[in-house]
C-alpha cells in the first residue's frame, strides 16, 4: 500500500492516521507544483486529480479524498471511530465539515485579493468556532478517546494558528496535545528527516 504525500499539506492527516491504525504503508513523495514523483514520473497518472491524498491498495486501485481515505482507516481500526450505534456517521458528518467547510476555504482565501480576505477570514474563524465547545468539554473533537478526525482538525488548526487566525485559546491547547502523540511526531520525521515540519494547508 502506498500513500502518495506532499510535506505540509493535508496528506499529513492521512498519515497520522495509518500509523496510529497500525498499518503498514509506503510513502511517495508529490511536488505539487510540477506533478512529477521523485522517479519523475507523472502523478497525474496515478490520479487526474492532481492533489494529495491518494492512497494506492496492493492491486492498484486508487482512493483520494481525506474523508474517504480516513473513514477507511477507521473501518480497520475501530478504535479510531467514535462508538454507538451512529458513531460511524458522526464521524462522517465531521470528516466532512471538516474537508467542506474549514479545508476547502483555504485554497479560496489563498487566491483572493488582500481587500477580499477579511471577509473568507471571517467565515473560516465562524467555522472553526463551532468546534471550540466540543475542545473546551473533551480532549478530542468527538470525545475522550483520538478518533482520525484529530489528525485533520489538528492540521487545519495548526495551519490556521501560524497564520494568527484569532481561534478560541482552547484549539492552542488541542493542537499541542495532538502535536506531542508519537504517531504525529513519527509522521513528522518521516515527511521531513531534514528539515523539520514545514505546514501548510
Amino acid at each position: 500500500m502506498k500513500l502518495f504525500h506532499a510535506p505540509g499539506f493535508s496528506s499529513i492527516a492521512d498519515h497520522i492516521a495509518l500509523i496510529e491504525a497500525g498499518l503498514p504503508v509506503e510513502l511517495v513523495k508529490v511536488d505539487i507544483w510540477s506533478k512529477r514523483l521523485d522517479d519523475g514520473s507523472d502523478y497525474n497518472d496515478v490520479t487526474p486529480k492532481g492533489y494529495v491524498p491518494a492512497l494506492m491498495f496492493d492491486d492498484g486501485e486508487v482512493l483520494t479524498e481525506n474523508v474517504a481515505i480516513l473513514a477507511w482507516i477507521a473501518d480497520r481500526a475501530p478504535q479510531l471511530a467514535p462508538e454507538g450505534e451512529r458513531g460511524r456517521y458522526r464521524l462522517i458528518e465531521m470528516l466532512s465539515f471538516l474537508a467542506c467547510e474549514i479545508h476547502k476555504r483555504f485554497p479560496i482565501y489563498f487566491s483572493v485579493s488582500e481587500e477580499s480576505k477579511p471577509v473568507l477570514r471571517e467565515e473560516i474563524q465562524q467555522r472553526f468556532d463551532l468546534l471550540s465547545s466540543r475542545l473546551e468539554s473533551a480532549d478530542y473533537l468527538l470525545g475522550d478517546r483520538f478518533s482520525v478526525a484529530d489528525p485533520y482538525l489538528f492540521m487545519l488548526a495548526r495551519g490556521a494558528l501560524q497564520m494568527d487566525f484569532a481561534l478560541a485559546d482552547c484549539f492552542r491547547d488541542y493542537v499541542a496535545r495532538i502535536e506531542a502523540r508519537p504517531s504525529v511526531q513519527e509522521a513528522e520525521r518521516r515527511e521531513n528527516p531534514q528539515d523539520g515540519p514545514a505546514p501548510r494547508q
